[in-house]
């Protein structure tokens, strides 16, 4: 190998050695919705820990129809903690994604504050999966997954394609937005249609901000050990619903995944490690899809 060509080579190898010292973040704003709770609470330590400073909202008050225990004030603030006690800096709000003027505000704090914002994660979802059945559950899996998700990218994308910097926009959808699951009531129905339905922004803003740099994908978890899978209101819902309750969802020999998992996809979708890819509908889901 000519020297020149050597020398190129080790600068290269360097400079990568150099970057994951410091985080596969390092010098990157991420901003993050449903962040207290438990896949939410997840990226964000993930992604502080690899570098990151962050900008996070949560709604931390209960939705009527989520039969589940929401996020709180206070989890909120052990959000806050966790990151500064990773070494990094961090602007929280308590904001529901429904309302865009707020998220508006709640983004706008985070770009005062650190100048730039490169990663965005539309994570805040809920699944009102009620025994007894309400046509409410369907308009708020609406408002929040689908509309929710809308609103917290267009609130992003003015600074991000004005910064000309590129970025990472990554949407937290579900198996249930790759095939027809849910079951049959009314907040089943507006999770599958809504998880669905992000697929489709995902991939029409893949094309429409590509030449900004920016990309866009989505990841779909299969079931995750967190708090709105293992309740107990959400079990009963399960096995009342004999298309979910039919057999073991997953081709490998777990029943869930970690939120760390998730939160892993996450994190490569937001480096640099993934800097060609977008348009993805990436599965962390222990086979589920592959055996419909």
């Amino acid at each position: 190998m000519p020297d020149e060509a050597r020398r190129s080579q080790d600068a290269r190898g360097e400079e990568a050695r150099d970057q994951e010292a410091r985080g596969r973040l390092a010098g990157k704003v991420a901003f993050v919705t449903g962040a207290a709770g438990g896949l939410g609470r997840s990226h964000v330590r993930r992604l502080a820990e690899e570098g990151a400073d962050l900008v996070v909202v949560d709604i931390c008050r209960p939705v009527e129809t989520v039969p589940y225990p929401q996020s709180t004030p206070e989890e909120l603030d052990e959000v806050v903690e966790d990151v500064r006690g990773l070494g990094r800096r961090v602007v929280a709000r308590q904001t529901d994604v429904r309302d865009r003027d707020a998220l508006q505000e709640a983004y706008d704090a985070g770009l005062d504050a650190f100048g730039q914002i490169d990663v965005v994660v539309a994570n805040a979802g809920i699944a009102p999966l009620l025994v007894e059945d309400r046509v409410q559950a369907w308009h708020d899996a609406i408002a929040v997954n689908l509309t929710g998700t809308f609103h917290t990218i267009e609130v992003a994308i003015p600074s991000m394609v004005a910064a000309e910097r590129g970025g990472s926009i990554v949407i937290v959808s579900s198996t249930a937005g790759l095939v027809g699951i849910g079951g049959a009531s009314n907040g089943g129905l507006g999770y599958a249609a809504s998880k669905h339905g992000v697929v489709g922004l995902m991939r029409a803003y893949a094309n429409n901000l590509a030449p900004h740099s920016i990309r866009v994908n989505s990841v779909h978890p299969t079931g995750v050990a967190t708090r709105m899978v293992t309740d107990p209101a959400v079990i009963e819902f399960v096995a009342q619903d004999p298309i979910l309750s039919e057999e073991s969802p997953n081709a490998l020999p777990v029943d869930t995944v970690e939120a760390v998992d998730v939160s892993n996809a996450v994190l490569w979708l937001a480096s640099d490690e993934a800097r060609y890819v977008t348009g993805v509908t990436l599965p962390v889901d222990a086979g589920f899809i592959n055996r419909r």
